[in-house]
């Protein structure tokens, strides 16, 4: 099924070499930034235009032209940290509590001809928008498509009534927006994913690649009692001297966390006896992907697919996402682990502890 896209978060190593390759050329479109500084353009329909526009959707429409004003430092790598994006879009339809946002990178048609308009490209060579400035100032957007939320073949996934009413209005097009502080259009990024101050860093700069860490859980007979399909114990995700070692030999700090090894101890109720899996994690977004590893144990299966996922949690705990039977409380070869998790052990809320607390 397509699905919207969360901002542009996936793209493919070819295209952030182009976007890298264009990071120079950022903010050289006089044009739309006479003092190469970082501009704003937008509008906010009122009832009125919306009830003489039936087919519009959008109530209210930014475009912003300069530096990233929605990424904040997440999980991925510091050298992946800048696609190169410059065109920054964010619409609000009627009804909605918050925007939808998507980025590109805007250039000349034909950089040898000053009066060749301006197209801002998305990946996979879609079309963002067109760009020019009237007379008065105001931003000219258009070729704005209706499905620039959705995936690429989302009319085919969806069906035709369910792509209606996900894609934007036929009058969503030719819009003028007024140039406005640089601060309106951040104000209204920070609508789309608001922080929260309880979360703090993200893991890749709270958890150094030279050092190790522990976090764990230990569940009382209450909370199995309380949860009679949870077959996990006792739980530990932890670095220690293996993994440390393995990223000392081969890994890469300024791409951290990307291939740093974590391990994984957890003592099942059923058995009593401690199980632990290797896995080699990289930064995604606001998680970490982990993927088991057959570094300290042999399989008769390919368990690369068998992943969990970490994020931060609130005041410094850490969220452990297990969807897939990754880990393992129960053997991750077994017709069992191919399908998804079917006790509660899904989502794991760990709090730091001691190193000596993920002894071997």
């Amino acid at each position: 099924m397509a699905s919207r896209m969360v901002g542009i978060a996936a793209f493919s190593a070819a295209l952030l070499i182009s976007g890298a390759a264009l990071a120079e050329d950022a903010l050289k479109l006089a044009e739309l930034s006479p003092s190469g500084a970082d501009v704003c353009f937008g509008r906010v329909y009122d009832a009125a235009h919306l009830k003489a526009h039936v087919h519009q959707k959008v109530a209210r429409i930014f475009f912003y032209y300069g530096h990233d004003p929605v990424s904040r430092p997440n999980e991925e790598p510091a050298t992946m940290s800048d696609a190169a994006y410059n065109g920054f879009l964010t619409t609000t339809v009627r009804g909605a509590k918050k925007p939808e946002w998507a980025a590109g990178w805007c250039n000349k048609e034909d950089p040898g001809d000053k009066a060749s308009g301006i197209r801002c490209g998305m990946e996979c060579d879609r079309t963002l928008a067109m760009l020019k400035v009237d007379d008065k100032g105001r931003l000219i957007l258009s070729n704005l498509q209706p499905d620039v939320y959705l995936d690429a073949g989302a009319e085919e996934d969806l069906g035709k009534a369910k792509y209606n009413e996900q894609a934007l209005g036929s009058e969503d097009d030719n819009f003028k927006l007024d140039p406005m502080p640089a601060e309106t259009c951040k104000a209204e990024f920070a609508r789309i994913d608001p922080i929260d101050p309880a979360l703090g860093d993200p893991l890749r700069v709270r958890l150094k690649p030279d050092q190790p860490f522990c976090f764990g859980r230990d569940y009382d007979d209450a909370h199995l009692k309380s949860h009679p399909k949870q077959l996990t114990q006792s739980i530990r995700v932890f670095r220690g001297p293996v993994e440390l070692a393995s990223f000392a030999a081969g890994g890469d700090a300024a791409n951290w966390p990307d291939g740093a090894d974590i391990a994984v101890s957890v003592t099942t109720r059923q058995k009593g006896k401690k199980v632990t899996q290797t896995y080699s994690c990289q930064g995604e977004a606001d998680q970490w992907r982990c993927s088991a590893s057959s570094k300290m144990s042999d399989f008769a299966c390919d368990i690369s697919q068998k992943e969990i996922f970490l994020k931060r949690g609130a005041n410094g705990t850490m969220m452990l996402a297990n969807p897939n039977n990754a880990v393992a409380v129960v053997d991750l070869c077994s017709k069992a682990a191919g399908g998804k998790t079917k006790s509660d052990d899904k989502v794991y809320r760990l709090q730091p502890m001691p190193q000596s607390a993920c002894a071997p």
